[in-house]
């Protein structure tokens, strides 16, 4: 009697282990902790629900990041690399004075606009004394070639006659982000208020060409300096 051969069984190949991506892996956690910091707050957003949000664990987000705080300062320090990446790519130094001007307050309207989560984070900042930033290696680094940047061009305008004298970068500056800033901040009070929809994109065209008249109606040049 023959005996039954058994067929062979092809031994199973193992699963082919998927590939780490440390940058991919990173830069999901970012962009989630960025979504719950700026609709959370730094109490209200949990370690969790940024894990889950971006496809991993807790553990891998401890590994690349150390802890919440310094996960906020790193979402915080590339929300600023954002801005300041955005305007150097204008090149506004090889511009007249007025049209560099003029780009650089419509750069900066347009930018809130579009990261409305930047507000968002520098509100919650704020609220915790700049702790975070004190702490950073990049934020003046970033902000020093910026006010630089835009004493060239207020020295270029001066020199060319369409500026007045006398104006400083940092307070000018100040000035441009705080026309957008602050009507993009308190907008829900001030629509409710003034019963206007200043999110209507009638409205958001007019503050832009708002903006954009008083900084140049202010950097014109004083009868004095004519």
């Amino acid at each position: 009697m023959e005996t039954a051969v058994k067929p062979e069984r092809r031994a199973e190949k193992p699963a082919t282990p998927q590939k780490r991506d440390p940058e991919r892996t990173r830069r999901r956690i970012m962009e989630a902790a960025t979504h719950e910091f700026s609709h959370r707050g730094l109490a209200g957003a949990r370690i969790a629900d940024i894990a889950a949000r971006a496809g991993t664990n807790k553990r891998m987000l401890y590994h690349y990041f150390g802890d919440k705080e310094a996960l906020f300062l790193a979402v915080l320090e590339n929300a600023y690399a954002a801005i300041r990446t955005r305007e150097r790519a204008l090149d506004l130094e090889h511009l007249p004075p007025a049209e560099a001007m003029r780009k650089l307050v419509e750069t900066t309207w347009d930018h809130y606009i579009e990261h409305p989560e930047f507000i968002s984070l520098l509100n919650s900042e704020n609220l915790h004394g700049a702790r975070h930033l004190k702490r950073s290696s990049q934020a003046r680094a970033m902000h020093s070639p910026f006010a630089e940047m835009i004493a060239q061009i207020l020295r270029k305008g001066e020199a060319e006659g369409v500026f007045r004298s006398g104006v400083d970068p940092v307070d000018l500056y100040i000035s441009i982000a705080s026309l957008g800033y602050f009507y993009l901040s308190n907008r829900h009070t001030l629509s409710f208020i003034f019963d206007r929809d200043l999110e209507a994109p009638e409205q958001l065209a007019r503050r832009r060409a708002h903006m954009v008249e008083v900084v140049l109606g202010y950097l014109r040049p004083l009868r004095r300096d004519a």
